[in-house]
């Protein structure tokens, strides 16, 4: 095809003599391509942001809590209590070789915490070292729990970010300083900045964690423990594990397997596989709607070249009687529809990205949570125009089809 300055030319003085008709054919494009955009980009943010209550967060990770059984079982009446213990904890470490963490939990909640004349409330969780696998903390001071205060029972604790800032509005380095926690003193040695909205026996920035032995004796809990959290190896789903882990603790505490009620189990693998296909679909239903609005402005386009090309009748005629071939008015047409759709999406990429830029700032201006990207990636820009280009060939093949089976003769006759 040939496609110079003088075809430009023609171009702009078509879509100048029509721009009523250009305007509110581009409209439909453009308004297509903001609204594909926009939420795509938007659907990205919301992810992210759901995500963020899930920061830190193991994805393969089980968390079981003991509960009263719902049927007999062995000579047991249904209803009755049982509690796990550190005896599961060991079974589950030695009979299950893919699990890569076994931790217990032992908790106590809404206890208040002083330091001089501040006060703040929250929970107490006593935990193992290897805790940090299953809840990753984000030290903004000092460090995390290590073997040697579980090994030597120190009383030391990792504050969360809301009990640091009640307790230490003026902020800086609070390690070193001694909070009372009821009856019992404790050293802190860390300050834990995660901001996940997910936590077990309560918030991560509203915990104190504390050596296990040591709340095991304040507490009096002897072998019991509140929970038990497990993580797999590598490749190792957790989904598969689960039926194995009821039977072990099913065994030694005397309930049935199948009983769901006796032995809770939560699965974050299924939470975090929840969440990735609630957003696939959500990303495929914008897909439809925003290349739906898309196909609609180009259809747009199409009718009103179609409009055009009648109108200009006698200009094709007269330019196939002086010599034009029917490849020059095939581009000429062809690329007129380009540029119509490619003007219009440009805008409408360009008006997408600036109002999710807006939006990424109103959502980030509290700085409470990890910032959300509410953008689009260059590519799928770059793709966008690309497919622009695309359905603006086809939105003028047929009025070009048209154009060219126009004849001088006819074209005369028709002025």
């Amino acid at each position: 095809m040939r496609f110079d300055v003088d075809s430009f030319r023609e171009i702009a003085d078509s879509l100048v003599r029509n721009k009523s008709r250009s305007l509110l054919t581009g409209f439909g494009v453009f308004w297509g391509v903001f609204m594909l955009l926009f939420m795509l980009g938007g659907g990205d943010g919301m992810k992210q942001m759901i995500m963020a209550n899930f920061e830190g967060f193991a994805t393969n990770t089980c968390i079981m809590a003991s509960s009263q059984t719902s049927e007999p079982y062995k000579g047991f009446k249904e209803g009755r209590y049982w509690n796990l213990s550190y005896t599961d904890v060991e079974r589950l470490r030695q009979m299950m070789p893919d699990l890569e963490t076994v931790t217990p939990v032992i908790a106590s909640w809404g206890g208040q915490i002083v330091y001089g004349s501040y006060t703040a409330s929250g929970s107490v969780k006593g935990i193992q070292a290897d805790y940090a696998k299953i809840e990753e903390p984000r030290i903004k001071y000092g460090r995390y729990l290590n073997e040697t205060d579980i090994l030597q029972e120190r009383k030391v604790c990792v504050i969360g970010k809301r009990i640091y800032k009640d307790l230490f509005p003026d902020g800086g380095d609070p390690c070193g300083e001694f909070i009372q926690v009821g009856p019992v003193f404790y050293q802190i040695v860390g300050v834990d900045y995660s901001s996940g909205n997910i936590s077990i026996n309560g918030r991560a920035d509203q915990t104190v964690s504390v050596p296990l032995p040591v709340a095991q004796k304040i507490y009096n809990r002897g072998k019991t423990v509140d929970l038990i959290c497990v993580t797999g190896r590598s490749g190792v789903r957790m989904s598969d594990q689960e039926p194995r882990i009821r039977e072990i603790l099913a065994r030694r505490n005397l309930f049935n397997p199948k009983d769901k009620q006796a032995l809770m189990i939560l699965n974050t693998e299924q939470i975090f596989s929840l969440v990735d296909n609630l957003f696939r679909g959500v990303n495929f239903l914008i897909l439809l709607i925003g290349l739906g609005t898309i196909l609609a402005g180009v259809i747009g386009v199409s009718n009103i070249m179609m409009v055009t090309v009648k109108e200009r009748t006698t200009e094709i005629g007269i330019r196939r009687a002086i010599g034009a071939t029917p490849r020059d008015i095939l581009s000429q047409i062809i690329f007129e529809s380009i540029s119509l759709t490619l003007v219009a999406g440009s805008f409408g990429i360009v008006f997408a990205v600036q109002l999710l830029r807006l939006t990424e700032t109103i959502v980030n201006a509290s700085g409470e949570n990890p910032p959300a990207s509410f953008q689009i990636g260059f590519w799928i820009a770059v793709l966008a125009a690309l497919l622009l280009t695309a359905l603006g060939v086809v939105a003028g093949l047929a009025p070009a089809t048209r154009a060219m089976s126009i004849k001088p003769v006819d074209a005369m006759r028709d002025e």
